[in-house]
């Protein structure tokens, strides 16, 4: 099953210094013909995305693993 969803959808790893985040891309981007607003368009998940897990209990829980 697992190769089936590679198959459907793309993959990106995002490294800086202090974090390594794979994520998988849902959303299909080629309808954005235009490079530039495609990129903005991806851009603008990507923050929305990190917002919203932000707000979420889970956020919560992963801060207090450093606790302590």
């Amino acid at each position: 099953m697992d190769d089936f969803i590679d198959s459907l959808y793309p993959e990106l790893t995002l490294e800086t210094d202090d974090i390594i985040m794979s994520i998988t891309i849902k959303k299909d981007y080629s309808q954005i013909e235009d490079f530039d607003k495609r990129k903005e368009e991806f851009i603008n998940d990507l923050n929305d995305f990190i917002k919203e897990f932000s707000e979420t209990p889970e956020s919560d829980d992963f801060m207090r693993y450093f606790d302590d």
